[in-house]
């Protein structure tokens, strides 16, 4: 990059040695203000329809902004119907205070008025422009000329509004550009207009400090905030409100430290719209106060809603990533985030932590809070690990897959996710996860048993032998979501074509449990030695209707082979798991062989 940065300066600190405001930690929230209505729709390529205004009004009153600017009457038409259409129509709530902008100009605050005769509770809000490049190049006016103007400002407010005895006014004043201005002098300004107003604490007015330009870093404003509130008059008598805007990326940062530095009110926007780089988000501070367990005094639970309504207004789309609410947010794709995540969510809802707060690895609230579910959590693509495949498996079927399990069934959904190029929904996982592993019905199938104890337990089993056919349709299974049903259904097929062919042969044996007894028996009948490495089985489900699931690892002659099997019986689950690894077995030795004379 060319050296052109030497042309800037860096913004001078303020002098605040004792500042305070890193120490603090915010308690409660702030009075919420938005101007989506005002500095939103200016800032916008097409400002807002009046149906598009009512609707983003409807929305702003439902989650509980008490303070909404609603425009520029005085030098908008379409602003000054819409808050006549507000008063006229009845569409302010009790406790709901509209809010307007003008200039310091006497015509401009006359029309004002007007446009808010008959409202019963209103902010007027006045602003001129402070800082050096605005007084200096902009108008030509020194320090007293600026301040000058603030107090004329303020008078013929104060003027207008007692021709309007049946309205609860409050007045507001911004110094424009305040990040920008000599804090010596915004305070000059400010207390100037409060001896024209004379605020009491019963009946205070709101002094704003925009950012206009974002031009330092939070903590330089913040030390602003801090200097202002500690030297400005009437303290108790005043609001101190932030209206920053997000031109280094800092809104809400700013807005947040400059609460902790004494502000006492936020001025900003649905999701961050704005002028140049946009507002400070008021759903990312609220979010931000919620986190830290404190009540936003906003309802925020649904979020979606509130995208959908601000895309349509503005024609902004929000982005997936957007802090706290964006589709993406509360997704991981990664294999380490989604394991540490499964993992946490477990230990989270284990009986005895259910009164805990929140702790879980990647996730800094509960997305269900603000109505997202557990599905969006976790998706998987090529990125993810064993974690994330079980935790969907779970999260949609029930199945909780052992860790063996896990890292067999890994790699083969890896692949597929590749083949794909993207995300692999928990449908086709699933198929994957049975074609891989339940293999119960060929080429060997479980006719029926009979189960004894005396000291050991001991199984007297049929095992229906199909032919080797049929054991082929296991490994050539369709890899998509209809796959498992349709090997199952040409299994089926199969094995009613061979039937006759069947052969059933009775085996028994005995051992420590009913696993351990039916490996014994196969061992005998068919000479195959048969270690039972690790086995679980969990209920999918409540009721008298609910299935179990068996997973079952065996050393087949040395060679470490994974069963699977589902049934409404347990025992019958645990014989069949060992009976899709035995026939996994099989399928692979066969395989083996095929690549061998090959």
């Amino acid at each position: 990059m060319p050296a052109h940065h030497v042309k800037y300066r860096p913004s001078k600190p303020v002098q605040l040695p004792d500042r305070t405001w890193p120490d603090r930690t915010i308690e409660q929230a702030p009075r919420w203000a938005s101007v989506d209505l005002r500095d939103g729709n200016q800032a916008l390529r097409a400002p807002m329809s009046v149906a598009q205004k009512q609707q983003l009004w409807a929305l702003l009153v439902d989650i509980g902004v008490k303070e909404i600017e609603v425009g520029f009457p005085s030098a908008s038409q379409p602003d000054y119907d819409f808050v006549r259409w507000l008063i006229e129509a009845r569409q302010i709530p009790a406790d709901v205070r509209i809010q307007v902008l003008v200039q310091a100009r006497q015509d401009l605050i006359e029309r004002t008025f007007a446009a808010l005769d008959g409202v019963h509770r209103a902010i007027v809000h006045v602003y001129n422009s402070t800082s050096p490049v605005q007084r200096e190049w902009v108008f030509g006016a020194d320090r007293e000329r600026v301040k000058a103007i603030a107090v004329q400002g303020a008078e013929w407010v104060r003027a207008e509004a007692a021709k309007y005895p049946g309205t609860d006014w409050t007045f507001q004043y911004s110094p424009e550009s305040f990040s920008q201005t000599e804090p010596d002098f915004a305070v000059e300004v400010c207390n100037a207009v409060l001896e024209v107003w004379q605020p009491t604490s019963q009946h205070p007015c709101i002094l704003n400090l925009p950012a206009t330009v974002e031009s330092a870093s939070p903590n330089v404003f913040a030390d602003q905030v801090e200097w202002f509130c500690r030297h400005i008059h009437h303290r108790d008598s005043v609001l101190v409100s932030l209206h920053t805007h997000n031109d280094r990326g800092g809104a809400a940062a700013a807005a947040e430290l400059g609460l902790l530095a004494g502000a006492d009110r936020v001025e900003g926007t649905l999701l961050g719209n704005g002028e140049r780089t946009g507002n400070c988000d008021l759903v990312t501070l609220a979010m931000n106060l919620y986190s830290q367990g404190v009540d936003p005094r906003l309802d925020l639970s649904d979020p979606d809603r509130i995208i959908a309504t601000v895309e349509e207004c503005t024609g902004i789309a929000c982005h997936p990533r957007h802090p706290w609410v964006g589709e993406l947010v509360y997704t991981a794709f990664s294999g380490s985030h989604q394991d540490a995540i499964n993992k946490s969510l477990h230990h989270q809802r284990a009986e005895h932590n259910r009164a805990l707060p929140w702790q879980v690895a990647y996730l800094p609230i509960d997305p269900q809070d603000i109505g997202r579910s557990y599905e969006a959590v976790i998706r998987v693509n090529s990125q993810s690990g064993k974690g994330g495949i079980a935790f969907v498996l779970e999260r949609d079927y029930g199945l909780q897959l052992p860790r063996w399990a896990q890292l067999e069934l890994a790699p083969v959904v890896q692949r597929a996710s590749e083949e794909q190029g993207g995300v692999i929904d928990s449908a086709s996982i699933r198929a994957l996860f049975e074609t891989q592993f339940i293999r119960d019905q060929a080429p060997h199938r479980l006719g029926g048993y009979r189960i004894s104890r005396n000291g050991h337990d001991q199984i007297e089993a049929t095992i229906v032998s199909v032919g080797p056919d049929v054991g082929a349709v296991n490994g050539h299974a369709a890899q998509d979501r209809h796959s498992t049903q349709t090997a199952r259904d040409v299994q089926h097929a199969r094995a009613v074509q061979t039937e006759r062919d069947a052969e059933e042969q009775r085996i028994q044996g005995q051992g420590e449990g009913v696993i351990a007894a039916f490996a014994d028996a196969w061992s005998r009948a068919f000479g195959q030695t048969i270690d039972v490495r690790d086995y679980c089985e969990h209920a999918i489900g409540a009721g008298t209707d609910a299935e179990a699931a068996a997973y079952v690892q065996l050393a087949i002659d040395g060679q470490s082979i994974v069963g699977v099997a589902i049934d409404r019986d347990t025992v019958s689950a645990s014989l069949k798991a060992v009976l899709s690894a035995l026939n996994r077995g099989a399928g692979m030795a066969n395989s083996l062989r095929m690549q061998q004379v090959a």
